[in-house]
């Protein structure tokens, strides 16, 4: 009932989902960065793991979004909202010990501004630009989430051969990368896809070969020697063959 009363308002629907994704984001955030400043979870795992789950957990909460063209813009003031706090957490405007230390490698709140404000940023982008009908907005951010954060997970653990032409990488985390990046964009996809979002319907027998083909360029890219803007090279490439193959 109160579900309908709702969703008979399309902006009443689209400003409550926002509050209710922004309050689940922030929730997964803090737990986190609580779970890190205790010592429970190592600082660089915390950080991957913060990177692998806000994304899709915030992708989730899309079909909640009423169809109003307007909703995009709703749900994409979740992440402008959390990379105006890593803004503020990263130029010391706002004091914030526990974020810095899940979401940083030494503890330098400037590395805020790297990796995690680009991330925000690519949210943002991705999510007014291309929405839920598009495959292709959500193809990378499911690589970035997916693929990027497992390949560093897998690659300090398992990463004993390293990459002949990037010794910082290794053939573990680029294995781990384009698993990653196949299995969270292909299951968004399918998944999207069964829910009638995605215009025009797609035929996964043909989608999975292309999103298998557009993770390994993808893996290719994140093995490139070019530190801290992993989130905007694969992105941009995976949306640039998104728009050519799709």
């Amino acid at each position: 009932m109160f579900w309908e009363s709702l969703t008979a308002n399309p902006w009443l629907q689209d400003s409550v989902v926002t509050v209710i994704t922004l309050l689940l984001a922030l929730s997964w955030l803090r737990l986190m960065d609580t779970l890190a400043a205790r010592g429970w979870l190592e600082q660089k795992l915390s950080r991957k793991i913060i990177h692998i789950g806000t994304g899709p957990l915030f992708v989730l909460c899309w079909p909640f979004f009423s169809p109003e063209p307007t909703a995009r813009y709703f749900a994409a003031m979740v992440p402008l909202a959390i990379t105006v706090q890593f803004i503020g957490i990263g130029m010391e405007l706002i004091q914030d010990p526990d974020a810095v230390q899940a979401m940083t490698r030494t503890g330098n709140p400037k590395e805020i501004l790297k990796g995690p404000l680009y991330y925000g940023l690519v949210f943002i982008t991705c999510t007014i630009v291309f929405w839920r009908s598009s495959p292709i907005g959500m193809l990378a951010l499911m690589m970035m989430c997916g693929g990027d954060g497992l390949a560093d997970i897998v690659g300090r653990r398992l990463g004993i051969h390293k990459l002949p032409f990037n010794t910082d990488k290794s053939w573990a985390g680029s294995a781990a990368m384009f698993l990653g990046s196949f299995l969270f964009a292909f299951g968004f996809l399918s998944l999207f896809n069964r829910l009638d979002y995605l215009q025009p319907h797609l035929d996964l027998t043909v989608a999975v070969g292309i999103v298998a083909a557009i993770a390994f360029i993808a893996t290719l890219v994140e093995a490139l020697p070019i530190p801290d803007i992993d989130n905007l090279t694969l992105t941009g490439v995976a949306v640039a063959l998104g728009l050519w193959w799709f």
